[in-house]
């Protein structure tokens, strides 16, 4: 039986990607959707969008687009870069290309140019890598950049006191638009978890890989939740993201 599996932010963690593959014990019919950010922080980033880009040649997938992953596209497709980006993980991807070919770089710009924003299933479920803030919804976000790096959805739904139902005048309208929605972006390690958290009808994956947390993944049906091993314990002598 095919499964759909939701997985966290990656930060260039390849070898904890793998090993997560393997618990999960992935089937060529499994449907994987990627919430973002699979570059900064760990040596692997290149690498670990070369393992996706083949990753998605035997399984369907779908890749969201990530605050990071549009800072590296950026400078991979004109050179634009800052210091903010530098320190919080952008000089880990600038070394890992180090060695790439222009030919790899391309392909790597076409995965970059291919994401998207937001994915809207059949059954009203909502993946996106940080939010949306239009309260009708994300059709009708006003700056394609809340995808990615929009904190005030993951924020409210942490602020709900729990007593407050969809049915209450009081439930947030943007959350009434989608049965689930599924995001990364801020961890989890912030409020002091390392798995998969629900707030309101909010599933947040991120689980700190790019600091001292595992990569995790989430079985949207059976709600199972998979985890590697810290990303952290695969990279002994680097320090990740600041």
């Amino acid at each position: 039986m095919s499964r759909t599996l939701v997985l966290g932010d990656l930060h260039g963690g390849l070898k904890a990607l793998i090993q997560l593959l393997e618990k999960i014990d992935l089937s060529t019919s499994d449907e994987l959707i990627f919430l973002g950010d699979y570059v900064d922080g760990w040596s692997d980033s290149a690498n670990t969008v070369s393992y996706l880009i083949e990753l998605a040649k035997q399984n369907s997938c779908i890749f969201i687009r990530g605050n990071h992953d549009d800072l590296a596209h950026k400078w991979l497709k004109t050179g634009e870069m800052n210091e903010k980006w530098l320190e919080h993980g952008g000089q880990s991807s600038l070394n890992a290309y180090r060695n790439f070919t222009e030919e790899d770089k391309k392909k790597h710009k076409k995965f970059f140019s291919e994401m998207v924003n937001y994915y809207q299933d059949q059954d009203d479920r909502l993946f996106v890598h940080a939010g949306f803030t239009n309260l009708h919804g994300p059709e009708f976000e006003y700056h394609e950049t809340a995808f990615y790096w929009d904190r005030t959805l993951w924020e409210m739904a942490l602020a709900i006191n729990e007593e407050i139902k969809p049915d209450d005048f009081r439930y947030p309208k943007r959350l009434k638009h989608f049965k689930e929605i599924y995001i990364g972006h801020t961890p989890v390690t912030r409020i002091g978890e390392t798995t998969p958290v629900k707030k309101a009808n909010i599933w947040n994956v991120d689980t700190g890989a790019a600091f001292k947390g595992p990569v995790s993944a989430i079985d949207i049906d059976s709600k199972e939740i998979y985890q590697s091993d810290p990303v952290h314990s695969f990279y002994p002598n680097e320090q990740g993201r600041n």
